[in-house]
């Protein structure tokens, strides 16, 4: 017994009859549009007119009406969103965002339709069948609702509803609550066909999808580059200062000095990185991303074994893209000369050739080189991933008994 009333009656179905009285409040103006099309042939009655005829010829002529209207874009978002929330449908089986395609737009046309329909015949029988109802259970009890103008008319003076009069009325509620019921259930079973998402929706979330992921990767390797350079300057001079902590203070205070400018300028870089990843923005607005002018900082930070020899004039005034990118190449260079060439010296050359800006770094070869390794976005493949990016080279191989990191990044073109 309990099913089928929580079936008729239940939190589901209440929200579901809430949903199609919504959609008969949407009816309304179409249907008083409607109305003033058949007033000419209803005799001149209109909305007012008591004749059937008229009133679903008015509920014939807003259908269409209500159609029409629901061919633009936005009209999916609203419809999904009652459907979500009133029809119990869950949210991945339905489209977010405007309806974009013909084909999206006419299958919102159609529920729109159908939710309104459907929705104007259940709220005109929630309007005037419980008072009928209501009616037809009180005849038993008072004869003067059977002998009123009120009662005649609706032909209730009749002897079979005298005696059956509250079994009636109840069964008319009934019937009033499983036809809303079955009306919200088909609604609801119709919603992901009508409103789910089309191929070209699914292809375009599957696009989305794609560039956020691109855009997490390009922060996660911005994260990777700078706190590996961090971590690997910060080991050598720690276990450069060890060494000599006894027999060269000067040096030891250096390497401390130069620890703390790392790990504060790194923090700042983290949290920087972190930020865009809680909001999901892409790194081309990561803010304070250092480029070429921070070149000598960055070296000061590395060590005493760091040459940089710039050649070919002003290399600051390149354009930003370029220097960010610069930056972090030689960044990883650096931290790949830290892991291999332990306290080898490192030389740094940066210069203009022609329409690209070239980057040249060199130290002793070590016994193992260093290898690109699969997986992306990390030490000499990620160099190479940010040379591609800007439409340059990079290549990193042992010549003539060092290991040279050669890149060159072109500068026309580089602010698209």
């Amino acid at each position: 017994m309990r099913a089928p009333v929580r079936a008729l009656l239940g939190r589901r179905a209440r929200l579901r009859w809430v949903h199609l009285i919504l959609g008969g409040a949407l009816l309304m103006p179409y249907w008083l549009l409607g109305t003033l099309v058949v007033a000419p042939f209803a005799g001149g009655g209109g909305m007012f007119s008591g004749s059937p005829a008229a009133q679903f010829g008015a509920y014939a002529v807003a259908l269409p009406l209500a159609a029409v209207t629901a061919l633009f874009p936005l009209a999916r978002p609203m419809s999904v969103a009652a459907a979500r929330t009133l029809c119990g449908v869950a949210a991945d089986r339905l489209a977010d965002g405007p309806a974009r395609s013909r084909a999206a737009r006419a299958r919102t046309a159609g529920w729109f339709t159908l939710h309104v329909g459907l929705g104007g015949l259940v709220s005109g029988a929630s309007l005037a069948l419980p008072p009928f109802a209501v009616s037809v259970m009180a005849l038993p009890f008072s004869a003067a609702l059977r002998e009123s103008e009120l009662g005649r008319f609706w032909s209730l003076d009749q002897r079979w509803l005298v005696y059956g009069g509250v079994p009636a009325g109840l069964a008319m509620l009934a019937a009033l609550a499983a036809v809303a019921a079955a009306a919200g259930a088909l609604l609801a079973r119709q919603a992901p066909a009508l409103l789910g998402p089309t191929p070209a929706d699914r292809l375009a979330a599957a696009e989305r999808r794609a560039e956020e992921l691109a855009v997490r990767d390009r922060l996660a390797r911005e994260l990777h580059d700078s706190v590996g350079h961090a971590l690997s300057a910060v080991t050598l001079q720690a276990g450069a200062a060890r060494k000599v902590l006894d027999s060269d203070p000067r040096f030891v205070r250096e390497a401390l000095g130069a620890i703390e400018e790392t790990a504060r300028r790194t923090v700042g870089e983290l949290d920087a990185v972190l930020g865009l990843l809680r909001r999901g923005e892409d790194d081309a607005e990561l803010p304070g991303r250092p480029g070429l002018e921070a070149l000598d900082a960055l070296l000061a930070a590395t060590g005493r074994h760091v040459s940089l020899s710039v050649r070919g004039g002003d290399v600051t005034g390149v354009p930003e893209a370029v220097s960010r990118e610069a930056y972090r190449i030689v960044q990883e260079g650096l931290t790949n000369a830290a892991r291999h060439a332990g306290g080898e010296p490192v030389s740094v050359t940066v210069g203009r050739d022609g329409d690209a800006l070239e980057i040249t770094m060199e130290n002793p070869l070590p016994a193992r080189p260093p290898v690109a390794r699969p997986g992306g976005g990390r030490g000499l493949r990620g160099i190479g991933e940010r040379a591609r990016l800007l439409g340059g080279t990079a290549e990193a191989r042992p010549v003539d008994g060092v290991w040279r990191l050669a890149a060159r990044l072109p500068l026309r073109g580089a602010a698209r």
